[in-house]
Formats: C-alpha cells, structure tokens, sequence
C-alpha cells in the first residue's frame, strides 16, 4: 500500500481507528482487560465500554500505538514508507518526508521493527541454502586508517542466512567465532525440517559435518558458482538486498540494533509478493506488540 493510497483510505483518526478495530476484532469489540464481549462504543471518543469490568478501552491499549502523541495516519505512512524501501529508508529521510524530529521517527521505526520479528517456530523446508556474510558499512577513508579485511579477517559483525529457493529467509545475526561445525548445525535443527530438506552450502569447513544431519550438496566457488541445482544464488542475492541497504541507506550499523534491521530486511523479503498484505500483516503484528 503506497502514500496514495495511505491518505486516501486514512484521511483522519476515525478511518485509523476503524481500519484497526476490524484487524484486531473483526468490528466486534472485545475488552482487553477482561476479554468480555459485552462491550458498547462511547460516542465521539473512538473508545468502547466494558459492561463487565466497567473500564473503558481504544483498540490501542495493548499495542505499539498506545499512548502515542502521533497521529495514527502517520504511523501508517511510517510503515508504508518503509515497506515500499526494498533497500530500506533512513530516519533522516522520512523525517524530511513526513516533517517529524529525527528521534522520534528513529525510535517509532525501531518499535515497528521489533513487530517485524521472524516468526522461529516456522521451519524451512524444500532445497535451502545457507551461508554466512559479513555486514556493517565502509569504513571512512582517513590518513592512516587501517585496511578493513575481507571475510573471516573482517571487524565487522557476522550474519549467518538460512533461505528457502523461491521462500522465506532467516537471518541470525552472530559471533563471527562461534561459526564452528557444531553451532552452525544447531541453527539448521532449530530452522530447517530436516527430514523434508536438502542443504546446498559452499565449502567453508564448519559446514563439512551436514551430510550427517541433513541431505547436503557443497559447491566450490574456486571452479564454479552453479552446478545444476548445486549452488547458493539465492541467499547471495538477499545478501545484496542487505548489503547494499545497510552501505547506502543506513551507511552504518551498531551491533546492538543489528538485528532489527535484518529483521526488517527478511520480513518485506519473505512478503514481498503481495505489497497490501504485507501492509496488514505488519498492523496485525503492531496490535499485539507493546
């Protein structure tokens, strides 16, 4: 769902309050402290009466958007503006865009990121390819700097991948020393059915050991990239998407909000087929984080 079509649908609180009433209840209000239907609307408040507990509630108790001074029509276009970044937006850019202080858009954008957490319960399955990339930006150019190394030898922060072809991706941001065989397997039980999965990697030694867990092809990127179905296009590509985002939009990255901007990354990866869908299932998300 694009800006258009956000001030189109949401030109005021009321159609917010309304769009986000029937995602949450299905335009059957239902007390979040008490979880009693028998609930009536308060007139001209956009809130609703509990019969039962007698407290009174909006839709947005409970969720990202309560006690928010912000207008919910710019929390959608926040989100929407997001989700319609491939290689994502900074909060100096949409604070430009929708004319708010730089630290406020940067602390909402990081409240929806936490709501675009993998879900990890969800397996992979099918042909997966997994490998291991390293992310953080350029270093400056000054006099003296030190030459940032490639790979393993790098300083910046390890990312390990895990995607299905033509399927989701999951991304675990990790210790570039604990890329040891048996930590490497761990990720793949705890996110890859086993049983209904073929592992296709390069020929990093940690991943040596996975024909003992898993089906697994290796392909050696000394003598080729694809080898019929033998190779791994596919989490190199979103390995782009990333890299590509994190050096040109965000430029750099800490280690300690890492992991959200992959998560925002993998989300709109995994939804990218359908732009409104993913709009509502980011709002669902919303309404049950805090």
């Amino acid at each position: 769902m694009d800006i258009l079509e956000i001030t189109k649908k949401f030109p005021n609180k009321e159609a917010c309050i309304k769009y986000l009433e029937k995602l949450r209840w299905e335009n059957e209000p239902i007390c979040v402290y008490c979880n009693s239907k028998n609930t009536c609307p308060i007139p001209k408040e956009l809130r609703h009466h509990c019969k039962n507990c007698h407290k009174s509630f909006s839709v947005t108790v409970g969720t990202i958007f309560h006690n928010s001074h912000l207008d919910l029509q710019k929390w959608f276009l926040i989100i929407s503006l997001m989700l319609s970044a491939k290689k994502g937006i900074s909060a100096c850019q949409l604070s430009r865009n929708i004319n708010l202080r730089r630290p406020t858009v940067w602390l909402i954008m990081h409240k929806i990121r936490n709501a675009m957490k993998t879900d990890q319960t969800q397996l992979l399955q099918g042909i997966v390819e997994m490998d291991e990339a390293y992310v953080g930006g350029k270093p400056r150019k000054m006099a003296n700097a030190e030459v940032n190394k490639r790979g393993r030898g790098t300083k910046k922060e390890c990312v390990v991948g895990i995607v299905e072809r033509n399927g989701n991706v999951k991304v675990i941001h990790t210790n570039k020393n604990e890329l040891k065989a048996f930590n490497l397997e761990n990720l793949v039980r705890k996110n890859v059915n086993l049983e209904k999965s073929i592992l296709m990697t390069d020929e990093y030694l940690g991943y040596s050991g996975m024909s003992n867990l898993i089906e697994h092809f290796q392909i050696n990127h000394q003598k080729a990239y694809v080898n019929g179905d033998i190779h791994t296009n596919t989490i190199e590509g979103f390995w782009g998407i990333l890299k590509r985002g994190i050096i040109g939009q965000f430029h750099r990255v800490s280690k300690k909000y890492l992991q959200k901007y992959i998560d925002e990354f993998a989300f709109k990866y995994n939804n990218r087929k359908n732009d409104e869908s993913m709009f509502n299932l980011l709002l669902n998300s919303c309404l049950s984080q805090r």
